[in-house]
């Protein structure tokens, strides 16, 4: 298989601005983790519908959590996996079984799995891999500069009398 690439940062912009429901793969209910703090920011800070599948789980800041990808009351535009990297075939698996289906596979940070990414696209699945759907959404709504970093908040610089 060929090597594969991230679409660039326009296309990704563009996903983003598409998306109405986000799934999370993985949601944990303990606030130390980072699926928990990206929960949290899609919540407070997007308008997207946001749900939570974790089989372990009954409730992520005081929502409830789904078993399964099947189990969702909607099929959802986007599915966010914060699960290990040998769970990324059967969360796929689970994806393309969906009877409409997700338009984007989103792997956080530290998970890349090229043969996962060419099976999605094949099932018309558009993937974004090894990036946080945090800092991404962040970055293009005007919550971080484009370099990663929130911009005008702190600055080392004194203001001039």
């Amino acid at each position: 298989m060929s090597s594969w690439q991230n679409p660039s940062a326009t296309r990704r912009q563009q996903m983003l601005r598409a998306t109405r429901s986000v799934a999370v793969v993985g949601a944990s209910p303990n606030p130390a983790r980072a699926s928990n703090f990206v929960a949290t920011y899609l919540l407070s800070s997007s308008d997207y519908d946001v749900y939570f599948v974790n089989p372990n789980a009954e409730q992520v800041l005081g929502r409830p959590v789904y078993k399964t990808l099947a189990d969702l009351p909607v099929v959802p535009d986007l599915v966010d996996v914060f699960r290990r990297p040998q769970d990324l075939p059967a969360v796929l698996d689970d994806v393309l079984a969906l009877d409409r289906g997700v338009s984007t596979f989103w792997l956080q940070f530290g998970l890349f799995d090229a043969a996962v990414a060419h099976r999605a696209e094949a099932g018309g699945i558009e993937v974004v891999m090894d990036r946080c759907l945090k800092v991404e959404h962040a970055r293009f709504h005007g919550g971080l500069h484009l370099a990663g970093f929130d911009t005008g908040v702190i600055s080392s610089r004194r203001r001039r009398p």
